[in-house]
């Protein structure tokens, strides 16, 4: 009995030293893609006199989907490390900004198309790739999330649709531009693309 009772409490502290994880990241990624679909579906939204609802509901579940901040510094990437703390703040508030701008008009065009969830692939420890496939009339459109265990639940630090990945994309653009401009320089770039939006 003392032998069971000791190996109870093994697997009870074994148990309790795991991260908590709310779910797994596939079915994380379901859940917030649902959610997504769940508002470009809502007859209700359709009207164009919704689109800023529709917009501000999208808006709502990106920020509980995505890790701005792990999204922001791997995309400057080395670059990261020449942001003080207040120009990494204000990068990341404008970079989600010009993200949201260029693919808000992506996701509003979307038709009721089929979402297949493939398969999680382990990239680390505490890091996944969950594939899906977009299926249209006339093509299948690969999507992988990357997602990273943050706070106890897996948020996304990068999205490849195609092969492209959001990250390496942009991180091309800022270094190009860091290459002659300061971080300062930069956000006034990124300042000025926000307010023309």
């Amino acid at each position: 009995m003392k032998r069971k009772l000791a190996g109870l409490g093994i697997v009870m502290i074994f148990f309790s030293v795991l991260p908590a994880y709310a779910d797994a990241p596939l079915s994380t990624v379901q859940a917030n893609v649902d959610k997504i679909l769940e508002v470009l579906r809502d007859p209700s939204l359709k009207a164009d006199s919704a689109k800023e609802t529709k917009k501000e509901r999208l808006r709502s579940i990106y920020k509980s989907m995505f890790d701005e901040v792990e999204l922001s510094r791997r995309t400057l990437a080395r670059n990261w490390n020449k942001l003080n703390t207040e120009e990494r703040r204000e990068f990341v508030e404008f970079y989600q900004q010009v993200l949201e701008k260029a693919y808000i008009d992506k996701i509003l065009s979307y038709t009721n198309e089929e979402i297949a969830y493939e398969r999680e692939t382990r990239l680390a420890e505490n890091q996944v790739e969950v594939q899906t496939v977009i299926i249209t009339s006339s093509k299948k459109i690969p999507i992988s999330y990357r997602v990273i265990l943050s706070g106890g639940t897996w948020k996304v630090y990068d999205v490849i649709i195609e092969n492209v990945s959001l990250v390496l994309n942009y991180r091309t653009q800022f270094n190009t531009i860091l290459e002659k401009n300061t971080p300062e320089g930069l956000l006034e770039i990124l300042r000025k693309k926000v307010e023309a939006q």
